[in-house]
């Protein structure tokens, strides 16, 4: 009787710990870079996430050849191959803590900074990035807008190529978040 009792417990805590884990159904990333002599800009729906609300802790991931949208196969290429050197650096990555003291659980709106490891192009950095939460009806929605600094990750620009690419390449978030089922 007592190990069914303890097997209850623990079927119940493992319950209500999954229940704070919110996972990443739809996610899009955007990077847009406006430099003097060119406008680029590309997306990826390929964005890849979890929230733990109890522990106020997050980890995203997105594969760099995920993204599309270029102005031309050419640019996309040379995004992949001479940029980002995707084969050497899939994925660019953000995993940390909330700072503020919310549950995001809950049915409101909430502005938040994630604070945490932000990894790109093999190169690490910590960063807080502020996002703006809603919650409803137990789907969490994302937004964050911020910028990369090219230069912070060691992406280098060749000067023949200088003026069509931003040193600072801005970065839109948006994702929807359901518990973990």
């Amino acid at each position: 009787m007592r190990t069914l009792i303890i097997l209850t417990l623990f079927l119940l805590i493992a319950r209500s710990v999954q229940a704070q884990l919110y996972e990443v159904r739809n996610g899009i990333a955007r990077f847009h870079s406006n430099a003097p002599k060119e406008l680029i800009s590309a997306q990826s729906a390929q964005l890849r996430g979890v929230v733990d609300v109890g522990r106020k802790a997050f980890a995203f991931r997105i594969r760099m050849a995920s993204f599309e949208g270029f102005n031309s196969p050419l640019q996309r290429e040379h995004f992949n191959e001479n940029y980002m050197e995707s084969d050497k650096h899939p994925e660019a990555m953000f995993s940390g803590k909330i700072i503020e003291d919310t549950d995001l659980s809950k049915d409101g709106e909430y502005d938040v900074r994630a604070k945490g490891k932000f990894r790109i192009h093999g190169l690490q950095q910590e960063r807080i990035i502020k996002a703006h939460v809603s919650t409803q009806k137990g789907i969490m929605t994302i937004t964050s807008d911020f910028t990369v600094t090219l230069a912070d990750y060691n992406i280098k620009v060749p000067r023949v190529v200088y003026d069509k690419l931003a040193p600072e390449i801005k970065v839109s978030i948006n994702a929807s978040l359901a518990p973990r089922s």
